[in-house]
């Protein structure tokens, strides 16, 4: 991999700049490190699940009789011993703890049981008798849609919400004309740990959860409505993640785990095993896209229709946030006068869908770069010589109206990829792989480009806000420094970012990250590309703070300038002479600037406080025979305003990019008639070593103005623009429309 840095200032030694080595990392590798599934305590029960095996059904008879007379069983929980809210949600409080009359997507959990082995326990959950009378699933989006069809839930109409953006001339006319339908499939996060989690409970009638999550303190909230406890009985820290990427945000066994440990007194721990963890948690939402783009014969984009239907399955988890980034980024980086799209979000008896990897972006990207690609051929352009005429620049406005005031460099991260040296010839790496089942005939090379929009940090007005405590002490006569923040560390490296912004603020070189839990302000949710904006943020202002009183006590005013480098750091032996009057420590909430909500008519409003961009060229060989595909190289450029550690970056972008080429050509849940054909890892495929070519990586480091630093989130665009790029690049090379993700074989040779 060749890595290129534009701008990179000298880093403070092992501070922000730098890439010093992971404290986690030497024991991930030697399988040392506790992650979530490994907690234990002593006299621990273990907790199993029934769930339903149909999608839509109503529940006619519940005997927990048979359970209840397994040896060794000590608890069997329904929704009638719920002793708060029987119903949580992200966004909406739709979810049941454990369902009560209905069953809305197969997997709802339906009887809980604790037992002193595991297998004792799914034993028993096992022998639970449920009648069911089975109803028709609601599936299809379009009959979702329908507010004459039969609805998800009783109470409220499919319909979960609906985004429309208007700007300029809804009637307005073009030269050339392309149209296009696409389709998304269900893609899963795939993270390795499965949902687990140990609840103990306390002498103080109260509960402590440690669990592998990527929101503590709203998970806070929402077990404790459902204990009905007050949120302070409800301690919550957390475990050892094995990756997340969205599907962590959502609950899954926390509260169950809860109510068993509450009713035994002893603590309880719940594993879920690889098929159960497909129905435990969310998944990326299924799309089905409409687009229409207008130009003029020069190639300028004068309008863009669009309508986005989004599956978010039984309940609304973070569904309407989803909507609203397929939308407002739904025409892509793009300066268009004139847009009018739709984007809904519905109810269906499919899995429940809700945040991954790029969040309403991924779907809407794979439709307009195909549309792109489209526009090009229609008009004889070269397809990337089109998207740098329609790029925007600073200070173009978005669809939404939003101002793009920090660098748009869309056209420069074009011409990276493209100016890219050619991918090598046709090697000994054919489709097919090891299997050998293709010498290279019938193999034709493509080439493909796309590039993506993707906003970062919460939006809409949310009140997004990160909480950092820092204390400067002394410690065995040195100058030390502890963090503490209730951030979810799930493999980005927010451990290693906290402790290089603390050495580049105090010039302290030992730190040390405390255990992140809920006995600090919150740090919101390990997504949306904004933990090292956000926490880096909190820690940042709270290290300033210090240095503040440091300053004081040495008698000298503090600049009012942030961060004035005209203020020289302090020696580690000053620094100890001056805690000699006690240690300093400052507790932080830092916010970003503010966002506004969306108007509801038009779209308009400064729904997102930053932009952050990148882009792929694919090389791919076809069999055009066998409809195999091997990708030969990605070449990515983006833009990260600040590299704060330029390894863990290349480790996101490159992360983020086998993603994308996982939806591309290969993950997909498959859903028939809502019941779901391929939980687990032997028929829900991902990329293998074998599947990821070699990557060329430039990173731009063009500072945004507001936020620390001039960061960008970086975790999220590779995922947007590879998926196209890929596609792009087997279009190329057949000649195949291509309109659905992920390609199959079928799909290439037309059967």
């Amino acid at each position: 991999m060749t890595t290129v840095h534009v701008g990179l200032p000298a880093a403070v030694d092992g501070g922000v700049g730098a890439s010093p080595q992971r404290p986690d990392g030497r024991l991930k590798v030697t399988g040392e490190f506790a992650f979530s599934s490994d907690l234990w305590a002593d006299d621990m029960l273990w907790g199993a699940t029934l769930r339903s095996p149909h999608p839509r059904a109503r529940i006619t008879a519940l005997d927990i009789g048979p359970a209840l007379r397994v040896p060794g069983v000590y608890a069997v929980l329904t929704h009638e011993d719920v002793p708060g809210a029987p119903l949580y949600g992200l966004e909406h409080v739709d979810q049941p703890v454990l369902a009560a009359r209905e069953i809305r997507y197969q997997g709802e959990p339906i009887v809980i049981v604790a037992a002193d082995h595991p297998e004792t326990a799914r034993r028993a959950a096992a022998l639970v008798e449920v009648g069911y009378d089975v109803l028709d699933p609601v599936t299809e989006l379009e009959a979702a849609l329908d507010p004459a069809g039969p609805q998800v839930h009783a109470d409220r109409p499919n319909l979960l919400r609906h985004v429309p953006i208007r700007r300029g001339d809804p009637h307005a006319t073009a030269a050339v004309v392309v149209t296009g339908e696409y389709e998304v499939g269900m893609q899963d996060q795939a993270f390795l740990g499965p949902e687990s989690g140990l609840a103990v409970p306390a002498e103080d009638g109260g509960i402590d959860l440690y669990i592998a999550t990527q929101w503590l303190h709203v998970d806070q909230r929402q077990v404790a409505a459902c204990l009905g406890l007050p949120p302070e009985k409800v301690r919550l820290t957390l475990a050892g993640v094995g990756g997340a990427f969205g599907a962590r945000e959502d609950l899954s066994m926390q509260v169950h785990a809860c109510m068993l440990a509450l009713r035994t007194g002893r603590p309880v721990k719940m594993v879920y095993g690889r098929e159960e963890s497909f129905f435990g948690h969310v998944h990326r939402h299924p799309a089905r896209l409409r687009y229409e783009h207008g130009a003029d014969a020069d190639g300028r984009v004068v309008y863009v229709k669009a309508r986005i239907l989004l599956d978010g399955g039984a309940y609304a988890s973070s569904t309407g946030a989803v909507v609203a980034n397929a939308a407002t980024l739904g025409i892509g980086p793009y300066d268009v006068p004139n847009v009018v799209m739709d984007a809904y979000g519905l109810y269906t008896n499919n899995p429940p869908c809700g945040a991954m990897r790029g969040f309403g972006a991924v779907q809407a990207c794979f439709a307009y770069e195909s549309q792109m690609d489209k526009l090009a051929a229609a008009l004889g352009l070269d397809p990337v010589e089109l998207r740098v005429r329609n790029a925007l620049t600073t200070g173009d406005r978005m669809p939404t109206g939003q101002v793009v005031e920090g660098p748009a460099p869309v056209a420069e991260l074009l011409r990276l990829v493209r100016e890219r040296p050619p991918a090598p010839a046709v090697g000994d790496f054919l489709p097919g792989g090891t299997a050998n089942t293709t010498r290279g005939e019938g193999v034709v090379r493509g080439v493909g480009f796309g590039i993506g929009i993707k906003n970062v940090c919460f939006s809409e007005g949310f009140d997004d806000f990160a909480t950092a405590r820092v204390r400067l002490e002394l410690i065995g006569g040195r100058p030390a420094v502890l963090v503490h923040t209730a951030a979810a560390e799930v493999g980005q490296g927010l451990v290693t970012v906290q402790a290089q912004i603390v050495r580049t603020e105090l010039g302290v070189e030992q730190v040390t990250i405390a255990p992140a839990d809920t006995a600090v302000g919150s740090a919101g949710s390990s997504s949306a590309s904004r933990q090292t904006y956000m926490t880096g943020g909190a820690v940042r202002a709270a290290c300033q703070a210090i240095r503040t009183r440091l300053l004081e006590r040495l008698g000298r005013a503090p600049s009012t300038t942030e961060n004035d480098k005209k203020v020289p750091f302090l020696s580690e032996e000053e620094i100890a002479d001056l805690l000699g009057e006690g240690a300093i420590e400052e507790t932080v909430e830092w916010r970003h600037r503010p966002t506004y909500p969306l108007d509801e008519e038009t779209g308009q409003g400064d729904a997102h406080v930053q932009y952050a961009f990148a882009a792929h060229r694919a090389t791919v060989d076809v069999d055009l025979e066998l409809g195999l595909v091997k990708v030969v190289e990605i070449v990515t450029a983006q833009d990260v305003g600040k590299a704060v550690n330029p390894g863990a970056v290349a480790g996101q972008i490159q992360g983020g990019t086998a993603q994308g080429l996982g939806l591309a050509l290969m993950e997909e849940i498959q859903v028939v008639d809502g019941k779901v054909r391929n939980p687990s890892f032997t028929d829900y495929l991902l990329p293998t070593i074998m599947d990821m070519p070699p990557m060329s990586l430039d990173v731009l480091e063009l500072a945004d103005p507001h936020s620390p630093y001039g960061l960008r989130g970086v975790g999220e665009p590779p995922t947007i623009s590879s998926t196209p790029a890929v596609v792009a690049a087997i279009r190329a090379a057949t000649g195949a429309a291509l309109t659905r993700v992920p390609v199959r074989p079928e799909h290439i040779v037309g059967v």
